[in-house]
């Protein structure tokens, strides 16, 4: 797509420079931690060493005795106010701090207000908490067994560790292809806790103003509306009701799903605050972010797939165990418990599929974040494609040829899934195609051959996934019953400058850059006259926040929507300024002119000025618009990635030689970001198939809980990305854009496993779970009899 505008008016399609960048660059973004406030009180907390204790004794006398510490605060004391436990996005309860019994390591047992930080530090290091242990449940399998010990006693009627049941499609039917199928595949996939470990840990600075009885939160949010919905209602029996309460998001060092959960440390700053009537600073450290944050992924699947000889699939069947820890804390639309798992059809034709997930409580920190998916999407891929490339091996098919059999054609969108979903547009067999020539597949497959005659372990690897995003139409999403639109309020000044808030929130995205070319794109103001705002609830509209890659979709949309209604408007005053009818008028970016005399026009900024000082009579005076945009539909970008792996016999070590990632989101913005955002996103693929785990052992406690021991790639690690792109619009949304920020974390962990997997299948091997590390790997070459 040629971009419709010129350079100097850098609407879509253009490579604008990131507006936000010189802040970041030159250290001058603001960050939750550099906000200091005069009178500011610091917040530590004690954290359990135990995976499931009853508490006997909390001792705070010694604490209590160090210069600067000033209270520490219970379980017992926020009781008094009922604001010990606090509800999780799912509906189900939290507790802030614990009165009986603690239910996992590292889980947050009293807090310590100080003067200073690391008095609070001090200060926690010196309380003394006796504890009970109890019999600890760490594995979900053993916790749904009968006898096992039930965790949330808190409950008055659970007699198990069981959450809910979810299944979806349809279950006949796909016992009936299962028995009528000519060639069946089956096997278990672990896709094991991993966390965000985001640059900027969590926090926030709570502040109350007694006189004015109103309550400023900083906070690390991706969506500080809701937040700020959940603290009236989790607070509004003491007076904290909704317009009395500000949350303001600053910059944020990257989310990646892990700050949309309400952190127990945020509600005991704010509760601190109001106390004291003092501002509280509560900022973890990244031990405690890794330990005690929201996980993702932990989900045990056993998934089947039916084919014919010919190998045309005909039914898919998968059933999950999910470990959601202490707590179902996951950012799911309500009633999706499982996300959107069922997008597990992936991009292939299934007649029929059926898909069951269990939820189980474990002795584990709450989990089950949508960390760099929509909500379990990359789950599903992985699944998917995984499957895909057993049955093509099983059936002895190469799995392109398998893939490109097995596809939803383009002549069949909008596409019904079996699961339900419709698809709104795409082209898979083109983007791995296109792959497939700019790696050079078939000279690959020779290479291959050659090599294994020779004893050498070289594998290729394709994902072809399909992502679904744009959370949501407000038929199917909600949170906590909220509808899942999102917002933007456009305000162009006399002199056609433009303010614009929206209801997201960028953790790094670019939206300023984005946005603001969205509204270049529909107004032809240029880029550099847009100030773009966000994460201010006293300013912006309200709006659901930035995870799920719903920023272009919903708060994009919402953008451009606006901009829409203020060209509408602009569109009857050119006819007023220019004494013409308003069909008569032709709209190029930038200007109305008369049709066939061009040189009769009024630009835009010219308009903007007249909406102020020279409209029509009756028409109300001023020139913006708000947009509160409800989706039609989801949208689903889509893209084939193909990985090359040689893998070291001695050592087992899996070196990424070629990565190829052909990448569709409909219409680009902004090519630039986009790029990054692919890069961005294939390193943190690469990171869950060879390097990262959040592991316990029986107690309960973590391995994996410092940098030192939880591997993130580096640039060192991180292989040559090469990136292409085929473009195919979504019907759906009004610039035909998909979104994209998540795609690439979705694709390549399978593309990976795959190549890990095509390297060991004629020595025997199926199925490696991720992290695919040099142990793991060398255990099998020994097993196989390859390496000593």
């Amino acid at each position: 797509m040629s971009p419709r505008t010129p350079p100097e008016i850098g609407g879509m399609g253009h490579s604008v420079k990131r507006k936000e960048d010189p802040r970041f660059i030159r250290g001058k973004g603001t960050y939750v931690d550099d906000i200091q406030l005069p009178g500011m009180l610091y917040l530590d907390i004690v954290r359990s060493p135990y995976a499931h204790a009853n508490i006997k004794k909390i001792d705070a006398t010694k604490a209590l005795a160090i210069p600067g510490v000033l209270a520490v605060i219970t379980g017992q004391d926020l009781a008094k106010y009922n604001l010990h436990w606090m509800p999780t996005l799912m509906s189900d309860t939290q507790m802030v701090l614990p009165v009986e019994k603690v239910m996992y390591v590292a889980q947050e047992v009293a807090a310590v207000l100080a003067t200073e930080r690391y008095i609070a530090a001090d200060g926690a290091a010196a309380v003394e908490v006796d504890y009970e242990p109890l019999p600890v449940v760490v594995d979900p399998k053993k916790a749904l067994a009968p006898g096992a010990t039930v965790l949330r006693t808190d409950k008055k009627d659970k007699k198990d560790n069981h959450i809910w049941h979810w299944e979806w499609g349809d279950r006949a039917a796909t016992d009936r292809a299962f028995q009528d199928a000519q060639i069946t595949v089956e096997q278990d996939i672990y896709i094991p806790r991993i966390h965000v470990a985001s640059i900027e840990t969590c926090g926030c600075i709570a502040q109350y103003d007694k006189v004015m009885g109103k309550l400023t939160v900083w906070m690390t949010t991706q969506a500080p509306h809701a937040i700020r919905t959940v603290f009236a209602l989790v607070a509004g029996h003491v007076g904290l009701a909704e317009h009395k309460i500000r949350i303001i998001s600053p910059d944020i060092g990257g989310g990646f799903g892990g700050k949309v959960p309400v952190y127990p440390g945020y509600v005991i700053a704010v509760a601190a605050s109001v106390l004291t009537g003092k501002p509280v600073k509560w900022m973890e450290d990244r031990m405690e972010n890794l330990q005690a944050d929201s996980f993702a992924r932990d989900y045990h699947i056993t998934a089947q797939l039916a084919a014919k000889k010919d190998g045309t699939l005909t039914a898919l069947r998968i059933k999950t165990i999910a470990d959601h820890g202490y707590a179902d804390a996951a950012a799911n639309p309500s009633k999706f418990p499982a996300g959107l798992f069922h997008i597990c059809t992936g991009s292939y034709d299934f007649q029929a599929a059926h898909v069951e997930v269990d939820g189980v409580y474990t002795n584990k920190p709450p989990g089950g974040i949508a960390y760099r998916c929509s909500f379990r999407v990359t789950e599903a891929v992985h699944t998917i494609e995984r499957m895909a490339d057993l049955m093509a091996h099983q059936l002895g098919m190469d799995p392109a040829e398998f893939r490109l059999k097995n596809f939803i054609k383009p002549d069949q969108f909008p596409y019904k899934s079996a699961l339900g979903w419709e698809y709104d547009s795409g082209n898979y067999a083109g983007a791995l195609h296109k792959a497939m020539d700019k790696i050079g597949y078939a000279d690959l497959r020779r290479e291959q051959a050659e090599k294994r005659k020779q004893g050498e372990l070289m594998g290729i690897g394709i994902s072809s996934f399909t992502e679904i995003v744009g959370a949501g139409p407000s038929k199917d999403f909600d949170i906590l019953g909220i509808k899942m639109f999102d917002s933007a309020e456009i305000r162009i000044h006399p002199t056609g400058k433009v303010i614009a808030r929206f209801g997201t929130r960028s953790q790094g995205q670019g939206h300023e850059t984005t946005y603001a070319q969205i509204i270049a794109e529909e107004l032809g103001i240029p880029v550099a006259d847009i100030q773009v705002e966000e994460g201010d609830t006293d300013t912006a509209p309200y709006g659901l926040g930035t995870y799920a890659s719903r920023s272009t979709p919903v708060g994009g949309a919402a953008g451009a929507m606006a901009a829409r209604k203020i060209r509408d408007k602009a569109r009857k005053i050119a006819a007023y300024l220019l004494e013409a009818a308003e069909d008569d008028l032709v709209w190029e970016p930038g200007k109305f002119s008369v049709k066939g005399a061009p040189s009769r026009s009024k630009t835009i900024q010219e308009i903007a000025f007249a909406a102020y000082t020279n409209h029509p009579k009756g028409m109300e005076a001023g020139f913006e618009a708000v947009s509160y945009y409800d989706p039609p539909n989801l949208t689903y970008p889509f893209g084939s990635y193909i990985c090359v792996v040689d893998i070291d016999k001695g050592t087992g070590e899996v070196k990424v030689r070629r990565f190829v990632a052909v990448d569709d989101c409909g219409n680009i913005i902004n090519p630039m970001i986009v790029e990054g955002q692919i890069h961005g996103g294939l390193t943190m693929g690469l990171a869950p198939a060879l390097f990262e785990e959040i592991s316990y052992d029986e107690q309960g406690n973590i391995q994996g809980g410092s940098f030192i021991d939880y591997l993130v790639p580096t640039a060192v690690e991180t292989p040559k990305w090469e990136t292409d792109k085929t473009t195919t619009p979504s019907p759906h949304h009004p610039l035909g854009a998909k979104g994209v920020g998540e795609s690439a974390t979705v694709g390549a962990p399978a593309a990976i496993a795959n190549a890990v997997v095509d390297a060991l299948w004629h020595l025997g091997v199926r199925h490696v779970d991720i992290p695919i590390t040099p142990d793991k790997v060398w255990k099998l070459l020994r097993e196989k009899g390859v390496t000593e």
